[in-house]
C-alpha cells in the first residue's frame, strides 16, 4: 500500500516562498503594496529599483541621485573582461540571456568589486568617527595607515587608464548639490574627499577617486549597504553588457576567441618530443 503524504496546512505551503516584494493574484500585481498600473508612467526605473530594494517610494532627489550613479557606470569599453566574455559567448550561439549571464558572472572581487569594498571602508571610517568621537581627518589618517601596514590598497581611488576619471566630477557635484538640498547628509562625501586629499598629498600626480569610489559615496549616502552597492553596479553594467552582446551578435561572427586568427597563444612549455619506445 502506497503511504499517503501527510496533510500540510495551506499556510505552510504558501509561506514556503513568502515575500514582501510582490503580491500577485488574478488580475492583480502589487509591488510593495503599490498597484503596478499606478506605478507605470509615474516612477522611473531607478525609482522602481529603490522601491523593490528599500520597500517604499524614494523622494525625488533620492531617485535622481541614484539614477546618476547608475548611468555613469553602464559601460567602460570592450576591453573589460565582463564585456569581452559576453561578446565571445554570443558568438558561440548562446542567447542574449546567457551572454549577459556570462559577463555578469565575471563581476567579482577584482573586476567589479571595488565599489563594495570602498563602501565597506567608508562605513568603517564613519563608525570610527562616531564610536571614538574623533574627527574625519583623524579617522581617515588612521584607516589609511592601517591599510598601508597591512599591504592593502584603497579601493575606489586612482585609475589604471584615466589620469582623472571623467565620471568623478559630475557625480561629486551631484552629491554636493544633494547635500545642500538636504537629500543626503554629506557625511560619506566628506570622508571620500578627505581620503582623496590624503592620497594625493605630497604626490606630483594626484590620486582622484574613480567610478567605484564616486558611486560608493553615492550609494552610501543613500543608505544602501555595501553588498547592495555591488548589486546596483551589476544592474548598471549589465546594460553595457547587453549592448555589446547585441552588437557582436549583429556582426555575425562565429566562435570568436580572445585573440584574432591566425594568432595563437604563446607556448612556453616543453619542446616537441616523441613518446619513448615501449611506452
Amino acid at each position: 500500500m502506497t503511504p499517503q503524504p501527510p496533510d500540510v496546512p495551506t499556510e505552510a505551503v504558501t509561506g514556503w516562498w513568502e515575500t514582501d516584494v510582490c503580491d500577485i493574484a488574478p488580475d492583480v500585481i502589487r509591488l510593495r503594496g503599490y498597484p503596478i498600473e499606478q506605478l507605470i508612467g509615474r516612477i522611473s526605473v531607478p525609482g522602481m529599483i529603490w522601491l523593490l530594494l528599500r520597500g517604499d517610494l524614494p523622494a525625488r532627489g533620492q531617485a535622481a541621485l541614484l539614477e546618476r550613479a547608475m548611468v555613469a557606470a553602464v559601460d567602460h569599453g570592450a576591453q573589460a573582461p565582463s564585456i569581452a566574455a559576453a561578446r565571445m559567448a554570443v558568438t558561440c550561439g548562446v542567447g542574449l540571456n546567457s551572454a549577459i549571464a556570462t559577463g555578469v558572472g565575471l563581476l567579482g572581487d577584482v573586476h567589479g568589486g571595488a565599489g563594495q569594498q570602498c563602501m565597506e571602508v567608508l562605513a568603517a571610517i564613519r563608525e570610527r568617527v562616531d564610536r571614538e568621537a574623533i574627527s574625519v581627518e583623524e579617522a581617515v589618517e588612521e584607516t589609511l595607515a592601517d591599510q598601508r601596514a597591512a599591504g592593502r590598497y584603497m579601493p575606489g581611488f586612482g585609475h589604471r587608464f584615466h589620469r582623472r576619471d571623467p565620471r568623478r566630477d559630475p557625480l561629486m557635484a551631484a552629491v554636493e548639490e544633494s547635500t545642500r538640498h538636504g537629500v543626503v547628509d554629506g557625511a560619506f562625501l566628506a570622508i571620500g574627499l578627505e581620503i582623496e586629499r590624503r592620497l594625493s598629498s605630497g604626490r606630483s600626480r594626484p590620486v582622484p577617486m574613480n567610478i567605484d569610489g564616486a558611486t560608493a559615496i553615492i550609494y552610501s549616502e543613500l543608505g544602501f549597504p555595501p553588498e547592495l552597492g555591488r548589486g546596483l553596479f551589476v544592474l548598471s553594467r549589465s546594460i553595457g553588457i547587453l549592448a555589446h552582446a547585441w552588437e557582436e551578435k549583429k556582426q555575425g561572427r562565429r566562435i570568436k576567441g580572445p585573440i584574432p586568427p591566425p594568432l595563437l597563444p604563446a607556448y612556453r612549455g616543453v619542446p616537441a618530443r616523441d613518446v619513448p619506445a615501449g611506452q
